[in-house]
């Protein structure tokens, strides 16, 4: 063995060492299987929601909202909150009504705490909840606006010994399985590093020609238009208001937790627009740039690139309209945004994988463009963009969460306004990079497997 690659040996030996050593000693926060139940009773139906924090310092990511569908009746409503709760905000729907408030009870594993009614009596904060008093066993209150809660405290102190040993056990087995699966996909590509190298190898000798073709593509799609490449930031920006209308304008949706629902928005759909416009192009790559296919010395594997690099520049002008606007509503940039940079990276190495699959069998099946279109447009409506994944069951999220653009968007979010860092979503950030890889390994399987036919059929 040569002292290079006896050097880049011991580099990856090092490296898988100390990816080892973060995967098996990496602790979850504390299982969020406890559960506040509330009963209650309203002359009004509407939904109740309620926000879950340990300081006082509520958000929408901690919340879980249920419908109160029956009037006059008391009703039992549950919701999951997470162990580490100290205090606990109720809101009380979005419209006036009289409210009774009867039981509140934590409970986790079969145990039960009874939360005593008078922390409702004298709550920590309250907002627009006149006339607090206690009738017989209940706690009666007015909600007099859009926007009535009252905050109380709830520790979980009781139930965090049971949850850390349940989560202590749980991430021993996922900690381990991926670690294993890890180190095997490291042997495979150290077995495999020549044909798993081709391709980073073969981008970087051809960067400036990438990046060239990258600028060209750019100015050219609007090529012969009066206005030109304004047309690249019109339909999106359109479609945002469009968006922002129907949403909080006709359907009145209000704030999503504790930031305004434009920011919200704007945060989600942002790299949604990417991946639109990346995946769309990168699958045409192939047939509008056939001329350089035919070619039997261009390297043809740089096209699908091409497109999504050229697809970064309207989103990086739409990263710093959305810097702008959140510094305009006092979220000023910090270092959690430095993530974008993380996120942007991690969903163009996603898209690629499947640009290289998709713009290779295009080539074969032309009706793949139609039905990728069609997988766009339902798509959208998959991710929590317009909507708050909390709305749903709590057994239903995981659903959601198998769409590996959720971990994106939720990352947005995350650096924008929610100051959340990745590696804190670490089995969500595992998953996505298991998908993407074997996704990647897939995509570039099939584009190499069908090139040699390319310029065939094209």
């Amino acid at each position: 063995m040569s002292k290079k690659k006896a050097g880049l040996l011991g580099l990856l030996c090092l490296f898988v060492a100390a990816l080892n050593v973060i995967l098996l000693t990496h602790r979850s926060p504390l299982a969020q299987k406890a559960v506040f139940s509330l009963t209650l009773q309203s002359d009004v139906a509407q939904n109740v929601q309620v926000f879950y924090s340990e300081a006082k310092a509520f958000g929408a990511s901690r919340s879980v909202e249920a419908p109160l569908k029956k009037t006059g009746e008391k009703v039992t409503l549950e919701f999951p909150v997470g162990m580490e709760t100290e205090y606990l905000r109720v809101d009380f729907g979005s419209s006036p009504a009289q409210w009774n408030i009867y039981e509140a009870v934590l409970s986790y594993e079969g145990r039960e705490i009874e939360v005593p009614l008078e922390r409702f009596l004298k709550p920590e904060q309250a907002q627009q909840a006149g006339g607090i008093k206690e009738e017989g066993h209940a706690v009666a209150f007015d909600g007099e606006g859009d926007d009535a809660y009252l905050v109380i405290s709830a520790s979980m102190a009781d139930f965090r010994p049971l949850a850390e040993a349940e989560t202590r056990r749980s991430d021993w087995m996922k900690n381990i399985a991926a670690a294993v699966f890890f180190d095997l996909a490291f042997l495979i590509l150290w077995k495999m590093r020549a044909r798993a190298l081709a391709l980073p190898i073969e981008v970087f000798q051809n960067r400036q020609l990438i990046l060239n073709l990258a600028k060209n593509d750019f100015k050219t799609k609007f090529a012969g238009s009066y206005l030109g490449i304004v047309w690249a930031f019109v339909q999106p920006i359109v479609t945002v208001l469009v968006y922002w209308f129907v949403f909080q304008v006709g359907l009145r949706a209000g704030d999503m937790g504790d930031v305004p629902f434009v920011l919200y928005l704007i945060a989600g759909i942002i790299p949604w627009f990417y991946f639109q416009d990346a995946l769309s192009s990168g699958t045409g790559a192939l047939i509008e740039y056939s001329y350089l296919v035919k070619k039997v010395v261009f390297k043809i594997s740089i096209l699908p690139m091409v497109k999504l690099i050229s697809a970064l520049f309207v989103h990086g002008f739409f990263v710093l309209f959305a810097v702008i606007l959140f510094s305009c509503y006092g979220y000023y940039p910090d270092l959690y945004e430095l993530q974008i940079f993380y996120y942007t990276c991690s969903m163009f190495v996603f898209v690629l994988g499947i640009c290289y699959a998709t713009s290779a069998i295009v080539i074969f099946f032309r009706d793949l463009s139609q039905i990728i279109t069609i997988v766009l447009q339902v798509g959208v409506w998959m991710v929590p963009i317009m909507w708050n994944l909390n709305i749903l069951p709590a057994k239903y999220h995981w659903v959601f969460k198998l769409n590996p653009m959720y971990y994106i968007v939720s990352g947005y979010r995350d650096a924008f306004y929610q100051k959340v860092w990745f590696w804190q979503h670490f089995d969500m950030t595992v998953y996505f990079w298991v998908v993407t890889i074997v996704l990647f390994g897939l995509g570039t399987t099939v584009f190499k497997r069908l090139k040699i036919h390319f310029a065939d059929v094209l």
